[in-house]
């Protein structure tokens, strides 16, 4: 089973219809869709800044903008089934449909989901995907593909994902992979044919190599050069 993460970002582009076709005509009793929070947990964001209520505030109202994105999915394709639990999706499973998760009823007062910004519906994804003990976490972001091997945490840094996901992902027992927003075909393709789409994204930190005498005894000298200059405190970009 297959946990697919639907950005926000593509409710304002013609893709999502693509995305949601493929997956509810190939992906009956092997996929779940989690959702994005998209315009909707933007306007929380402004909201936010506006009347500067709590980050728990803002967390639970930003799980709920998952929730009508999920809802405005199964609006647009009615054969999509709406799910709050672990029960609900898997016996929509067991029944070769595809659920949309609506995340409230399972992450609201959950210990193990940190309230605030720091966790999105990546992350929440793939707090699913292992919960569920999916085999594959797929994100689709409104990026171009590029086939490469990816790192959780250089996606991390660069805010393509939030900085919980390289956490929560570090030990998951599942792939992780990141698909374009145009590559709803290469997701048929696999759906049908079982094939590896997508850019794979590496979840574990490697660790720093160890250097054994020989490997010192083969380091030649490098030139003097004088640190780099620190800017003081206070003006550092």
């Amino acid at each position: 089973m297959w946990v697919i993460k639907l950005g926000g970002s593509l409710i304002d582009s013609a893709e999502l219809q693509s995305w949601l076709g493929v997956l509810a005509s190939f992906g009956g009793g092997r996929v779940i869709i989690v959702p994005g929070g998209g315009p909707f947990a933007n306007q929380v964001r402004r909201a936010q800044d506006l009347w500067g209520f709590d980050n728990k505030v803002a967390h639970r109202m930003a799980i709920l903008a998952m929730e009508q994105y999920g809802l405005m999915m199964t609006g647009i394709r009615p054969d999509l089934r709406r799910a709050s639990s672990q029960m609900e999706m898997k016996r929509l499973l067991r029944e070769a449909a595809v659920p949309v998760w609506l995340p409230g009823l399972m992450t609201f007062e959950n210990p193990e989901i940190p309230e605030s910004w720091e966790i999105t519906s990546d992350s929440l994804a793939a707090w699913l995907a292992e919960t569920m003990g999916a085999e594959m976490l797929v994100l689709v972001k409104p990026l171009e593909p590029t086939g490469d091997v990816l790192t959780a945490h250089d996606l991390s840094a660069r805010g393509i994902v939030d900085p919980l996901f390289p956490i929560l992902t570090r030990d998951g027992h599942y792939e992780s992979r990141l698909f374009g927003k145009a590559e709803h075909g290469m997701m048929e393709r696999m759906l049908v044919t079982g094939m590896r789409g997508g850019s794979l994204i590496h979840t574990r930190r490697p660790e720093p190599a160890v250097r054994t005498p020989a490997s010192r005894a083969r380091v030649t000298k490098r030139p003097h050069r004088s640190p780099p200059r620190v800017p003081p405190t206070g003006q550092r970009g």
